[in-house]
């Protein structure tokens, strides 16, 4: 295999890139292998397998169903610091169209998402620690099942995950196609949106679509209710905040029976915000502006407003700090420090809500424009030793050994820390 293409420093990166071609396997493996959230049962025991192979000092299997978690336990722990690193592990239940010697081999389930790549680094860096051991506290590495849209994260936490592990910290990363490999990006606050449901239920009275004027027609209360749900946002949120409403959806009669006004409509959509306050004021308009609007039809709308991810908000001290240690790695121009957050949601947040911590993204370029979720989508092996390089920095340089303890990056680190806005803050 190639050496990377970008420039990285450090002890652990050079010794990270002398197996390279072992994580690699292993990344393409897992590719090949794809499973759904809480299905990850080949992937947990491939985890099983290569952690013990690293020599960590423990492995705990069925955390959150399929979750795994190892401990290493740095050359000394007086300090008694324990900082937890996260990859998820879960594919997504779509086809691939990639034609490559690893693509999927189950039809109808790929790999889109790079977590075959988050969990092969989150290996790489536990084989590191392990044989370096160049900390003094207790390294927790988590390997979480079910990010995709079953709160795999929550339900480790719901499972004793923080109680079992109590870490004073906690760090995770995603692959970003549209950022170059070798650069990282974060901030000191939000980084991905809170992702809420909404269900809107509009009834009105059935009929022949050549006698209206005897119905209360469904769809044309839904259209309506389309159009002013697009206000809240323009009118009833500060232009300073951020919000996004998506109607995505409607069902309504049958497209068989073009003469049938029907008696039902539904409409489902989401909501993404970045903190609770907006969050609640959107709840709040689209409850009272559906039932206001289908009444003056003669209708009644009912919302329904599930709140599934929080906002992924990181904390200052840690989010400078994780950037230290970016920096240290792949340099300072290459660092992206007031990244700007993405609508998109991530169940980290949980994680965050119980514990400091930071979400970090790690550029790897795109191949043919592939994002995310794209089924021409392939992780860049390319930087692998990269991500399992920047894992074991956290750990390394938040928990120091006594000869290192003079530099105290996290203490700095929390004496730099800008204060958020109460609002930006808010979870």
């Amino acid at each position: 295999m190639s050496a990377p293409r970008y420039q990285a420093s450090g002890r652990a990166f050079a010794q990270i890139v002398r197996f390279h071609p072992e994580i690699s396997a292993l990344r393409r493996d897992l590719h090949a292998h794809p499973e759904l959230g809480f299905e990850e049962v080949y992937t947990s025991a491939r985890v099983h397998e290569s952690l013990k192979a690293c020599g960590v000092d423990e492995i705990h299997t069925g955390i959150g169903k399929t979750g795994v978690v190892a401990v290493i336990r740095g050359r000394s722990t007086a300090s008694g610091r324990m900082i937890g690193l996260r990859a998820d592990m879960d594919a997504l239940p779509m086809h691939e169209d990639n034609d490559f010697a690893w693509r999927s081999a189950k039809s109808g389930l790929m790999h889109g998402c790079g977590h075959d790549g988050h969990t092969a680094m989150l290996v790489g860096a536990a084989r590191y620690l392990a044989e370096t051991r160049n900390f003094d506290g207790t390294a927790v590495l988590i390997f979480q099942p079910g990010e995709e849209g079953f709160a795999g994260a929550r339900v480790m936490i719901e499972d004793g995950l923080f109680e079992r592990f109590p870490v004073d910290s906690v760090y995770a990363f995603h692959n970003w196609p549209a950022m170059a490999p070798g650069t990282v990006g974060l901030n000191p606050g939000p980084m991905m949106a809170a992702a809420d449901r909404i269900t809107i239920e509009v009834a009105g009275k059935g009929g022949h679509g050549a006698h209206a004027y005897l119905t209360v027609d469904p769809v044309v209360v839904s259209a309506h209710l389309i159009t002013a749900i697009q206000t809240i946002v323009s009118r009833n949120v500060r232009p300073i905040d951020a919000a996004v409403i998506s109607v995505c959806a409607m069902q309504a009669g049958d497209l068989n029976a073009m003469a049938v006004v029907p008696g039902r409509a539904t409409l489902v959509g989401t909501v993404r915000t970045f903190s609770a306050k907006v969050q609640a004021e959107v709840e709040r308009r689209l409850v009272e502006l559906c039932s206001a609007v289908a009444s003056g039809f003669g209708a009644t709308a009912t919302v329904r407003f599930e709140r599934i991810y929080p906002a992924t908000i990181n904390t200052p001290a840690e989010a400078l700090f994780a950037g230290d240690v970016a920096q240290a790695l792949v340099g300072a121009r290459n660092i992206e420090r007031n990244m700007e957050p993405s609508m998109g949601a991530e169940d980290f947040s949980f994680m965050l809500q119980k514990k400091p911590g930071a979400y970090l993204r790690l550029g790897q370029g795109g191949k043919d424009g592939a994002f995310l979720h794209n089924s021409r989508y392939d992780f860049n092996d390319d930087i692998l030793p990269l991500g399992a390089a920047l894992h074991a920095g956290l750990i390394e340089q938040g928990m120091p050994l006594a000869d290192r303890a003079s530099e105290r990056p996290m203490e700095n680190a929390k004496a730099q820390a800008p204060r958020l806005h109460a609002s930006s803050a808010a979870h």
